[in-house]
């Protein structure tokens, strides 16, 4: 068979996960993908959040959870500015970022991402779910794997994203009064503004050279 023709590998234990979670979730399966020996990752609507991980967990034996968290698509509207000096001034003619998002696609700026792995059969996925709206609401999966505990509560003082059924949702890592969620790409980082970020560097003169005052070279006190 030629190579350009060649059926793409098949991965049935990873293909099994998907199609166990296609089975209990029906719809709430948006999309999937698989690198054959790699990588399973697909995303869940945001209902199916805690039914996607109940079926992991007991239909794919995903008994041990990785980690819980979120991230924000929307391209920072400071531009890079925070991280180069070349971009303390972007230009005006400059278009709006698009957002962009990785395997399995995304709809939404919020999306939460989770990872559990079968640690007997040494096999992991990666679940994602799109959170609607500016203030995103989705229910907790401390019922489920009770290691995200934790996890949402700094998803939620980070992202700002609600966990329905927490049990002591409170800030984890700021104080009480802090206000924002400094994850948020619309979060503006002061300290980086107050004081330069590592790389940008401000050079000063060597001794003698130019703008020096202290006087003509060989010149006695």
């Amino acid at each position: 068979m030629d190579s350009a023709t060649e059926a793409p590998p098949v991965d049935e234990r990873r293909d099994a996960v998907v199609a166990a979670l296609a089975e209990a979730l029906g719809d709430g399966l948006v999309e999937s993908h698989v690198e054959a020996g790699v990588e399973v990752c697909v995303r869940v609507s945001a209902d199916a959040w805690v039914d996607a991980g109940r079926a992991l967990r007991d239909r794919c034996a995903m008994s041990y959870f990785g980690f819980l968290s979120a991230i924000d698509w929307m391209p920072s509207p400071y531009g890079r500015d925070m991280d180069a000096q070349v971009d303390l001034e972007p230009s005006v003619d400059a278009e709006p970022a698009a957002m962009e998002w990785g395997l399995a696609g995304g709809a939404t700026r919020f999306q939460l991402l989770a990872r559990v792995h079968d640690p007997i059969g040494h096999l992991g996925v990666t679940l994602k779910a799109d959170l609607v709206g500016e203030r995103p609401e989705v229910d907790s999966w401390i019922g489920v794997y009770p290691g995200a505990n934790w996890h949402e509560r700094e998803a939620w003082e980070m992202f700002g994203i609600t966990f329905r059924g927490h049990p002591n949702q409170v800030h984890l890592y700021l104080p009480s009064h802090f206000e924002g969620n400094p994850l948020r790409k619309d979060y503006p980082l002061l300290a980086r503004r107050v004081k330069p970020w590592p790389g940008i560097v401000d050079v000063e003169l060597m001794p003698g050279g130019d703008g020096d005052d202290g006087g003509d070279e060989g010149e006695g006190p």
